[in-house]
């Protein structure tokens, strides 16, 4: 069966007009983006996670504060002899940077104690003292004997 020629004629005219689009490009039709806001908003593009070809530090540093930086050491002075005896508290100098849950960790550390409360103040000569407070079923003056050793 052979092809009707207006259908030939229909495919020629579509030809031509394709033609004559690809002669004219297609810059004649491009619209410029309309932009809405005043300020312009860089465009976010690929970044790609960073893959280092060797590590900057050689070594890790060790903690800044362990146990036996944060704990200076234990006051004997009167009124700590007398906090110790009356309330069943410790008192220690203790590092400025060490924070109270750093103390606790600490003295669980080296002695063994285990604290119900702590309270820092930092003395005016720049030193940070600690109050200790232990369980009532820990009697702060065997732990300053055997541990301590300060009374």
């Amino acid at each position: 069966m052979a092809p009707k020629a207006s259908a030939k004629g229909k495919g020629l005219k579509q030809a031509s007009a394709a033609a004559k689009a690809a002669l004219k490009g297609d810059s004649a039709h491009k619209t410029r983006k309309v932009r809405t806001s005043t300020t312009f908003h860089r465009p976010k593009t690929l970044t790609l996670s960073r893959a280092p070809k060797y590590l900057r530090k050689s070594i890790a540093h060790e903690p800044r504060l362990d146990e036996h930086k944060i704990i200076v050491h234990p006051l004997n002075t009167e009124s700590a002899m007398k906090r110790l005896e009356e309330n069943n508290t410790l008192i220690f100098i203790v590092d400025v940077k060490a924070n109270k849950s750093q103390i606790k960790q600490a003295l669980k550390k080296l002695y063994e104690i285990d604290v119900v409360k702590i309270n820092t103040l930092i003395r005016p000569d720049g030193k940070k003292k600690a109050f200790c407070k232990l369980t009532p079923d820990v009697d702060a003056l065997d732990i300053a004997a055997t541990k301590l050793a300060l009374v």
